[in-house]
């Protein structure tokens, strides 16, 4: 089966977690219409204390569903939306792909990553150990982040669940993604 979209979520307020909708509206160069990180300068809370005049790399946040199975392995319940994330996929193995690859999403949009979700305590607020399960060390004991990626909007539209996402990867040399 082709990488699609599994659910969609939106939060208006500064939530940990998001709410699933039939379909979401991404505007580009702004994020999520109705999200409260939909914005062309930054929106995260601790971003936002550093330096409000950045730009919002996190328009769109994104989690792979196969992570959900990984977490329930480990005795975790998780549904989408439930970590944040706007866009829940499946068959696509997002934490692999360089920095710039270009995500189509449906019939318009367009996604370009920027980075990692950095993960933080409020997953442990959320399930006490969520913070280091989805926290893990390489063979040469580099930190891998699974919390998803983050991207900006290239291209507005709706997307809903059962959306095809189709990847272009960027001309190489490739970077690997880090924490944004």
């Amino acid at each position: 089966m082709a990488a699609h979209v599994v659910s969609v979520s939106l939060s208006p307020d500064h939530a940990f977690s998001k709410q699933a909708e039939p379909s979401i509206t991404l505007i580009a160069g702004l994020g999520v219409r109705g999200d409260a990180h939909c914005g062309a300068k930054v929106k995260h809370r601790s971003r936002v204390a550093q330096n409000p005049d950045q730009p919002n790399l996190r328009q769109v946040h994104l989690i792979h569903s196969e992570l959900f199975a990984e977490l329930a392995g480990k005795g975790f319940h998780i549904t989408p939306g439930q970590l944040g994330e706007n866009v829940t996929t499946i068959g696509i193995d997002l934490l692999s792909l360089p920095v710039d690859t270009v995500l189509h999403i449906g019939k318009q949009v367009v996604l370009q990553l920027t980075g990692l979700r950095n993960p933080c305590v409020q997953l442990d607020a959320y399930q006490q150990g969520l913070m280091a399960a989805v926290l893990d060390r390489d063979a040469d004991g580099k930190l891998i982040r699974k919390a998803g990626v983050m991207g900006i909007v290239l291209a507005g539209g709706a997307i809903e669940p059962g959306d095809e996402i189709r990847v272009s990867l960027p001309a190489g040399p490739h970077r690997a993604m880090e924490r944004v």
